[in-house]
């Protein structure tokens, strides 16, 4: 029996993306779900599980309309859903009275339930979240009744106020194979036996590191999985070293080639590290080249020469600010508040000429 494995697709979100993808980061989400699907009939999938937020916040009608035709394309595929704490089921959810494909299987309760396909000698088990939060632990209720030859369990979880459990404890449940959503960032937790797929797509800029779907095959009570990466984009945090003989522009060209060298379909944090002038002040606003930039954070330092500005200034304030928190620990509280008192005093001492 062979399965695919999806969580946290997050439809309808609206994605951090840069100048370059805000208006179209969303539909790239739904065309990775649709691929998703068209790798369910290349792969000629038994199973399609969905562990959880299928959906970023309450699905409309239409949408899930969108959603059943894509289903109903792989009729030779059964689909497993629950819902997760970002599409959980209101009272008034679309969820709770929605008709899906014959193929379909929606668990509605939030309770530990099984659903049995006999055909395909499986029994999946799983729950539904009915409000944002549920701090209950996966224990005992959800021991495997032993109905079917293949036994899965379908959860979403994995902090302390989603579903949370210990590996071990999910290891002694004894399930054929196990599927996580929750946790964006995919982790096989038991080899071969249980996984957090991690999210399709990453949504936002710290779902850093690759993001896909698992593939499992089930046969004669042995279970082989792989990781399989197919996100459009990922998002990267990336240090820039500067040093203090580069200009702005100079810190451009820089950010520039990284971003060619690290690929520039990606959507990316800069991190400016190192000692700067300390007579230039970089316009952040000048270095997204390619409109894939979401934060810049200069962290940089003015390269000051404090022993020098020391001896020539011994007999003022700013000498006696040096004195007191020149501690040369660069890495120090007082050292960041001595760069940012020179500064400011030099500025000051500047305005006065």
């Amino acid at each position: 029996m062979k399965f695919i494995h999806i969580a946290d697709i997050h439809l309808g979100a609206s994605p951090d993306a840069g100048n370059a993808y805000s208006k179209s980061r969303a539909q790239e989400i739904w065309n990775s779900f649709a691929g998703i699907i068209e790798q369910c009939r290349a792969e000629e999938a038994d199973v399609l599980l969905i562990a959880g937020d299928l959906f970023h916040r309450q699905p409309l009608l239409r949408e899930l309309k969108e959603v059943n035709f894509l289903f109903a394309g792989i009729p030779d595929t059964e689909v497993f859903i629950i819902a997760g704490n970002h599409d959980y089921l209101k009272k008034d959810s679309y969820y709770r009275t929605f008709s899906w494909a014959e193929n379909v299987h929606m668990i509605l309760s939030e309770h530990m339930t099984c659903v049995e396909l006999p055909r395909l000698n499986l029994a999946v088990y799983g729950q539904s979240y009915v409000q944002k939060e549920n701090a209950d632990r996966i224990g005992s209720e959800a021991v495997p009744l032993r109905k079917q030859k293949y036994e899965i369990l379908l959860a979403h979880g994995g902090d302390d106020k989603h579903m949370p459990f210990r590996v071990g404890e999910i290891a002694k449940l004894g399930y054929d194979y196990a599927a996580f959503g929750h946790i964006h960032r995919p982790q096989e937790l038991i080899p071969n036996r249980a996984y957090f797929s991690g999210a399709l797509e990453p949504i936002d800029k710290n779902d850093t590191g690759t993001h896909g779907y698992v593939v499992g095959e089930i046969a004669d009570e042995v279970c082989k999985t792989s990781f399989v990466p197919c996100a459009v984009r990922d998002y990267v945090h990336m240090d820039i070293p500067v040093t203090e003989n580069m200009t702005g522009y100079g810190v451009r060209e820089a950010i520039q080639s990284a971003i060619e060298n690290n690929g520039i379909q990606n959507i990316y944090k800069i991190i400016l590290t190192g000692q700067r002038d300390p007579e230039i002040l970089f316009d952040l606003t000048n270095m997204d080249t390619y409109g894939n930039i979401i934060e810049i954070a200069d962290n940089t330092k003015p390269a000051y020469d404090f022993d020098k500005l020391y001896e020539q200034n011994k007999g003022n304030l700013l000498g006696k600010f040096i004195q007191n928190l020149n501690n040369g620990d660069k890495e120090s509280i007082e050292y960041r508040a001595l760069c940012e008192g020179v500064q400011a005093l030099m500025e000051t001492r500047r305005g006065f000429k």
